[in-house]
């Protein structure tokens, strides 16, 4: 697998992270030990967790904690063979202190982290939502002396918008403090706001963009029909999970699917597929579940869509029509 540069960061990653925000329910420990390892063996070398993954046991302020333990097991002989990535800042109880960018949430968390990871540096740790209650200052300031103490590599931040991720620069260029290296933003042919200005503001300033929602939760699956019920997949485990979908855009994904057909790919490493077209796009988040997805995953990454066919999906999905959609608001936070 060809690896990328995330921004202009030391670090070299695989074009597929292995995401595991299904780790505990569905994925059990033994199916995730597995899935692991066989992406490890076909050139994955980047996984994404957070100290909130629990599956579809999470709800807001569950404690969390266990895909980072499912992970602290499986890497036990292999921790060197991958960048580890995790978040930290979402609620994991009630009180004040238990979720944000908060110095005290923020050392408390990290602690734990590491603890359940079973190592004593995080490659990447990444703010998981902007905390608009703190001062970016105080979080900048925590994130570097992580970094000075070794217990953290590199920083990111993850659903931070342009304007944010400036104010972070700006931050570290004042006071002289560590920089971010990559952020984390939701990307799909279904949901494209990032190109109106997230992804020129990292290619000017170096930022690695590993993306998730790639397959807008499954919609991009190949997996649902308009006119059949879900037999599978998130759909039918976890409807809450998924938005909506509108009418209008279904006679679009099958002529979707039809342009994936011409090249012999699913719908899903189509998908995948169009999102790592862009040189910005350091790595694409994906949920693995099965060796089918992960077999899936491996063939997005080698295949090319031609010109001919962007300018189809730019007719099928144009960016001001996406504006308009239910998926372009980022206010939205459908598992936390």
């Amino acid at each position: 697998m060809e690896l990328r540069r995330l921004g202009r960061s030391g670090v070299v990653v695989s074009p597929i992270c292995f995401g595991t925000m299904l780790f505990g329910n569905p994925v059990r420990e033994p199916e995730a030990e597995q899935l692991v390892n066989q992406a490890i063996d076909q050139g994955i070398n980047f996984i994404d967790t957070a100290s909130s993954y629990e599956g579809y046991d999470r709800i807001p302020g569950s404690r969390g904690g266990v895909a980072e333990e499912y992970l602290g097991r499986i890497l036990k002989g292999r921790r060197e063979k991958v960048v580890l990535l995790t978040k930290i800042g979402n609620a994991l109880g009630p009180g004040p202190h238990d979720k944000g960018g908060s110095k005290i949430h923020l050392q408390r968390e990290l602690e734990k982290s590491l603890k359940r990871l079973q190592t004593d540096c995080i490659d990447i740790l990444m703010l998981h939502w902007p905390d608009t209650d703190v001062p970016f200052e105080e979080s900048l300031r925590t994130l570097d002396l992580f970094v000075k103490q070794g217990k953290i590599r590199y920083f990111g931040v993850s659903n931070f918008l342009a304007w944010q991720m400036c104010e972070l620069l700006w931050l570290s260029d004042r006071y002289g403090l560590e920089r971010p290296i990559a952020c984390e933003p939701p990307y799909s042919i279904l949901r494209r706001e990032i190109e109106i200005s997230e992804i020129s503001f990292c290619r000017k300033f170096g930022i690695g963009i590993a993306c998730y929602q790639v397959l807008q939760g499954g919609w991009l699956s190949g997996k649902y029909r308009k006119t059949e019920a879900a037999s599978s997949g998130r759909l039918a485990e976890k409807p809450g999970w998924l938005q909506p979908l509108p009418d209008a855009i279904w006679p679009r994904l099958e002529a979707l699917a039809q342009l994936a057909e011409e090249l012999g790919a699913g719908l899903a490493e189509y998908a995948i597929a169009w999102v790592l077209r862009h040189p910005e796009i350091s790595s694409a988040i994906l949920g693995v579940r099965s060796a089918t997805n992960l077999a899936s995953a491996v063939k997005a990454s080698e295949l090319k869509i031609p010109a001919a066919h962007q300018e189809k999906i730019e007719e099928l999905f144009p960016l001001a029509m996406d504006l308009r959609w239910t998926f372009s608001t980022r206010k939205i936070r459908v598992w936390q």
